[in-house]
């Protein structure tokens, strides 16, 4: 197995990134961070690449972050810097945001970071053995790369402050009760599930893909008028698009589309 922190892979114009420190858990230390950012970064430049994978090796998708290493960014009041090129993996800048899908599968322990890279993903997948904490306040400090944000509107507010105020562990299947995960798979089949869904996703027309994402992001981020306001200027751009002009000559010809 690669010593790289981070495995880089492209199949199918999905691009597989996959932690690798199984023997550490897949805790995060600063270069898993940077390097996952990088692969980001080559996520989106790369008009070749349609959709990502996020992944982990070994049976922990990660034990959170290796703290000693962040700390003094913390105690800085700032971020580990990402290199140059990197997306954020924890999307915190609205403005710098991966512009393509991210699917992600977890198995094992998923803590901490690993719920927020789950919240900054679109679509998750989690094996059936799945354990979910959110620790921090065990720790003396709170979660800073989005849960306190994000968790309350995937889930609702007090399943969210049940998981950050308490710091219990919960299971995969309560993760898909409350909408945390999009599906449940048996253990060691969730990286393939969730190959398949990115690998449909990559099928489609690059242009409304991330068109469809984009609004949703605005009526997420800014609200419903600002996301209604955009909709057809938007849609102006993406029928003028050669993916349009393809996606109605194969419905006029029965065929399925080849964007």
């Amino acid at each position: 197995m690669s010593a790289e922190p981070l495995t880089v892979q492209a199949e199918e114009q999905v691009l597989l990134m996959g932690l690798n420190r199984p023997a550490k858990r897949n805790a995060f230390d600063l270069q898993m961070f940077g390097e996952l950012g990088r692969a980001l970064g080559q996520l989106q430049q790369d008009p070749d690449l349609r959709c990502g994978l996020l992944f982990a090796q070994g049976d922990h998708f990660t034990g959170g972050i290796d703290l000693p290493q962040w700390v003094p960014f913390f105690r800085d009041g700032r971020m580990p810097p990402l290199p140059p090129g990197a997306v954020d993996p924890l999307a915190l800048n609205a403005e710098a945001t991966l512009r393509k899908p991210l699917v992600i599968a977890v198995q094992g322990w998923c803590l901490t970071i690993g719920i927020e890279l789950l919240l900054a993903a679109d679509i998750r997948v989690a094996a059936a053995g799945t354990r979910f904490a959110q620790i921090e306040v065990k720790r003396g400090i709170y979660p800073v790369g989005g849960a306190t944000v994000r968790l309350a509107d995937e889930i609702g507010w007090g399943n969210a402050m049940r998981i950050l105020l308490t710091g219990d562990e919960f299971s995969a299947r309560e993760a898909y009760r409350v909408g945390l995960v999009q599906e449940l798979v048996p253990d060691g089949e969730q990286f393939e599930r969730a190959l398949a869904i990115a690998k449909t996703i990559a099928k489609q027309s690059p242009v409304g893909v991330q068109a469809t994402l984009a609004s949703a992001r605005i009526a997420r981020r800014l609200g419903q008028r600002a996301a209604i306001d955009r909709l057809l200027p938007d849609l102006q751009q993406a029928i003028a698009s050669d993916d349009a002009i393809e996606g109605l000559n194969a419905f006029l010809e029965r065929r399925e589309p080849r964007f």
